[in-house]
């Protein structure tokens, strides 16, 4: 009988996405409501978004999130009940009689038919773009490394950047961010765009474009950059989400080839990257690169926390990493999370004469 590993036009994480989508799906057919005893234990045992009764991250063993499944008033049991066990004999009917069973039929289809994954996918990455903005006990984003001391205190929901070049250098580059504040009375975030060549200052132009004004910020002795402080119309709570964009712009154009575009994470992450109908970003980070029509590049591909010798590393043909070139542009959403305090990109190879 063939299986999920037996689809070559597949990688491993579109698969391994296709599969935790058809399981969530199931999930959530499962029972009538939202007071269903089998939905909930399903709900705590894969760390779904939990219902609004239980506060906090889910716990790590399975045992103690079903404990926390008491606060469901009438759900287990009236009165409360003392222990898990309605909590284990619902996970036992639900795998028996429900997931094992739909899965089996669905993975089957799935594979005889050799279509419909994609919208298993695009609800995986939702459901982990989801988990990934939900806060743990630390008060940290779940799954993500602990960012540094001096990270900014934000975690991006959405992050597009937009980098426009003349001949072989960024010209322009628009970047639009939708960030969850992780304290109360955020004012601003710090941006930093890369210059033409040392100066002091370096000549950069930022610009703002949307819910945010530009305040300068005191050019550090060597470094070949612009920061600015992207101050918000107004300062933002605790969880509160916030949408605003800006653009850098380098009219002299006297830098060296540019090898790349970077992204360096000094906040507290980035969602996993998530895309309506495959093509508009609607959560994670996405670059775009459009390029002079008279210096198309060689190759292109993405890399993530990688070193400044493995950027460089061109990838063997049909390597997923690749990027294709269509209509003078290159476009990558990051899949996974982007981790704090790490880079993550698009290499540029040129041809040479």
């Amino acid at each position: 009988m063939k299986t999920v590993a037996d689809l070559p036009d597949m990688t491993t994480e579109l698969r391994a996405l296709a599969v935790w989508g058809v399981i969530i799906d199931l999930v959530r057919q499962v029972g009538s409501d939202r007071r269903s005893r089998r939905r909930n234990v399903l709900i705590a045992a894969f760390r779904l978004p939990p219902p609004d009764e239980v506060t906090g991250p889910w716990k790590p063993v399975l045992g103690a999130r079903f404990d926390q499944l008491m606060a469901l008033k009438g759900v287990y049991g009236d009165p409360q009940p003392t222990t898990n066990t309605p909590m284990h004999q619902a996970w036992s009917r639900a795998l028996r009689e429900n997931l094992v069973p739909g899965a089996r039929t669905k993975l089957a289809e799935l594979v005889h038919h050799r279509r419909g994954w994609d919208g298993y996918v695009q609800l995986a990455r939702e459901v982990e773009a989801e988990l990934a903005r939900d806060p743990g006990a630390s008060g940290q984003p779940i799954g993500y490394r602990s960012p540094s001391a001096t990270a900014q205190p934000v975690f991006v929901d959405l992050f597009v950047t937009t980098v426009f070049m003349k001949k072989r250098t960024a010209y322009r580059r628009i970047t639009e961010r939708l960030i969850t504040s992780q304290v109360d009375d955020l004012s601003g975030y710090k941006a930093r765009a890369l210059a033409s060549a040392a100066g002091d200052p370096p000549e950069l132009s930022v610009r703002p474009l949307w819910g945010c004004t530009v305040e300068p910020m005191s050019p550090v002795q060597g470094r070949e950059e612009v920061t600015v402080r992207l101050r918000f119309a107004h300062p933002l709570a605790r969880n509160e989400k916030y949408y605003f964009s800006s653009e850098a712009i380098d009219e002299h154009l006297t830098a060296p080839d540019r090898i790349w575009v970077n992204v360096e994470v000094d906040h507290h992450g980035i969602a996993p990257g998530g895309r309506l109908g495959g093509h508009i970003p609607t959560s994670g980070l996405t670059i775009r690169i459009r390029f002079d029509e008279s210096e198309l590049p060689a190759a292109c591909w993405w890399y993530a926390e990688a070193t400044d010798r493995e950027r460089r590393e061109q990838p063997p043909d049909g390597d997923p990493h690749l990027l294709k070139l269509s209509g003078g542009a290159v476009e990558h959403t990051f899949a996974d999370k982007c981790h704090p305090r790490e880079n993550y990109g698009v290499s540029i190879l040129w041809t040479t004469e």
